[in-house]
């Protein structure tokens, strides 16, 4: 379902060429898996190729049997839909919508009747303690509020791969861990999460660890 090979991403920087991730392999079984390492280590650069909203320099990358690296990016904004979900650090959710249609706009992107969105859109949201703020814009919630939305919105077709890019740095202890039981909760049976994290004490509540350093996957830590 999700599988890296020799992943390598390289980056021009004036004169000097710099290697953001170099020559990453891993099969990502089912469950929750946390990356972790220090600053520039290459966290989000390999939670992006694995996305697919940036292509590798070098390297293979399989999402749902596909090979997305191979596709343009209209391809893998396709594959993306039907089998991925992404929360953002900065959540990334669209000013101008309420939170139940930034919840339901990946059921609109993927064609879902408009009744039928809303009403899974609705669940979501009850789901996350959020139903009273359907009608509220992202300018109207709470930091913790609008978290929540961006992780309903990210589950809305119940992706078999939800990757997370520091979903809880910006929350509060509380905010934080129900956010973290909210992306856990999906990882069950078949689904898999991808979990970029600074904090350590979150990277535990995963199956397995990858440690990255310097762009190298040094360690896998089993739980």
């Amino acid at each position: 379902m999700l599988r890296a090979r020799n992943l390598t991403k390289r980056y021009r920087q004036g004169e000097a060429e710099i290697t953001a991730l170099d020559d990453f392999s891993y099969d990502f079984p089912p469950g929750a898996t946390a990356v972790v390492g220090p600053s520039g280590s290459g966290k989000t650069t390999l939670l992006n190729l694995l996305a697919g909203f940036d292509r590798p320099s070098a390297g293979t990358v399989e999402l749902a049997g596909v090979r997305i690296d191979e596709l343009d990016e209209d391809g893998r904004a396709e594959v993306r839909l039907r089998n991925a979900g992404f929360v953002f650090q900065s959540w990334n959710l669209l000013p101008t919508l309420s939170a139940l249609e930034n919840v339901a706009f990946p059921l609109l992107l993927a064609g879902v009747p408009r009744e039928d969105r809303n009403r899974r859109a609705l669940e979501l949201l009850d789901r996350m303690g959020l139903a009273e703020r359907a009608n509220h814009r992202p300018n109207q919630l709470s930091g913790g509020e609008q978290q929540r939305v961006a992780i309903a919105r990210a589950l809305a077709l119940e992706p078999a791969v939800l990757f997370a890019d520091e979903p809880t740095g910006n929350l509060d202890s509380a905010a934080g861990a129900l956010v973290l039981d909210l992306l856990l909760e999906h990882a069950t049976g078949e689904r898999r999460l991808v979990l970029v994290t600074h904090d350590l004490q979150v990277a535990a509540r995963a199956e397995r660890i990858l440690h990255l350093r310097d762009g190298k996957l040094v360690q896998v830590e089993e739980s």
